[in-house]
């Protein structure tokens, strides 16, 4: 007879938005969230590369159920560029290609060239992407000297804005769907303006429903646990319902709730009329304690009411609500 091994760790739920420093990749940033907190199972939502920096939600336990939703979810960053220089990478750890004056190039001139990256645009992504191929991502293969074809895809960039230009360097501030690769922003930009270019500094200032107001970084987290230890840290986790906060809520009686947790549609009266929709129950059991509610507050991205969030829901064409993501039974 076999004994079923424990899982190693914390069985800890919540999300930590982590404010990534540069020099390390996202999954180096999961492991080191995982030691710190000794959390059974901790996984990101959507990569950053090395070079880049800024909000990186990390979701614990349960919540990773909805991770996908903030990988699918709208980014925005902010993006500094080089411009008269390329490089195979497209930014500044790669190899420089060519170097080409940039004399000439004008305000003007950047702000034409940027409407070809605003609304709905066609990118191919970098070869230096984390798109697999044949189950290899993209960027081995990069690295190995080995380009292949990739296909188009369809984009779009809500917002696309010259924050700053001067001499070589221009920056951007750019808010954009998922699965936007701005070093090919700066790449295609460069080749419309004759010059070249490549991204030297990147960070991420929004991902889904976390802002840059939101994140701490492991500096925060390692004084937080020498003061206060892992209780402190548990403290700094944002509940599960924070990653669905901007989706309309329903709200279910005790009978709905039991039938929805048996996978049922049900119907509620005045719930929205389509859509994805946030679950939550009307027998909520007492809100947090209050040192915990008073942290959450303080941070501006609680929602009291964690407790009451069981899951979400899509909203079918007759009308019911159908769950999709369920929280396990408390």
């Amino acid at each position: 007879m076999t004994r079923k091994r424990r899982s190693k760790g914390r069985p800890i739920s919540g999300v930590i938005v982590l404010d990534k420093h540069t020099g390390i990749s996202s999954n180096d940033a999961v492991q080191r969230a995982k030691r710190m907190f000794r959390a059974q199972k901790v996984g990101h939502t959507g990569s950053l590369d090395p070079l880049a920096t800024g909000v990186l939600p990390l979701c614990f336990g349960e919540a990773t159920k909805f991770s996908q939703f903030l990988l699918h979810s709208d980014k925005s960053y902010q993006v500094v560029i080089r411009l008269g220089q390329t490089t195979d990478s497209g930014d500044s750890d790669g190899k420089i290609l060519q170097t080409n004056t940039v004399e000439g190039i004008t305000e003007e001139q950047i702000e034409s060239a940027l409407n070809a990256y605003r609304g709905t645009i066609q990118q191919v992504p970098s070869m230096f992407s984390a798109i697999k191929h044949n189950g290899q991502p993209l960027y081995k293969l990069a690295r190995q000297g080995i380009e292949v074809e990739r296909k188009p895809r369809t984009l779009t960039i809500f917002s696309n804005e010259l924050i700053a230009f001067e001499g070589e360097r221009l920056e951007l501030q750019i808010h954009c769907t998922k699965g936007t690769y701005i070093r090919t922003i700066a790449e295609d930009l460069g080749a419309d303006l004759g010059c070249g270019a490549h991204v030297i500094a990147l960070k991420r200032i929004q991902a889904g429903p976390y802002a840059e107001s939101d994140s701490l970084s492991f500096d925060d987290l390692e004084q937080v646990y020498e003061t206060e230890g892992l209780s402190g840290l548990d403290k700094l986790l944002q509940p599960i319902s924070s990653a669905v906060r901007e989706w309309p809520e329903v709200r279910l009686t005790s009978s709905s709730a039991f039938y929805v947790r048996q996978g049922q549609a049900v119907l509620v009266p005045n719930a929205p009329t389509e859509g994805w929709v946030r679950l939550v129950t009307e027998d909520s059991e007492a809100a947090p304690d209050i040192e915990i509610q008073a942290a959450r507050e303080e941070r501006q991205s609680s929602d009291i009411r964690d407790r009451s969030f069981i899951g979400v829901g899509e909203v079918l064409d007759d009308g019911r609500i159908a769950p999709r993501r369920l929280l396990a039974a408390r």
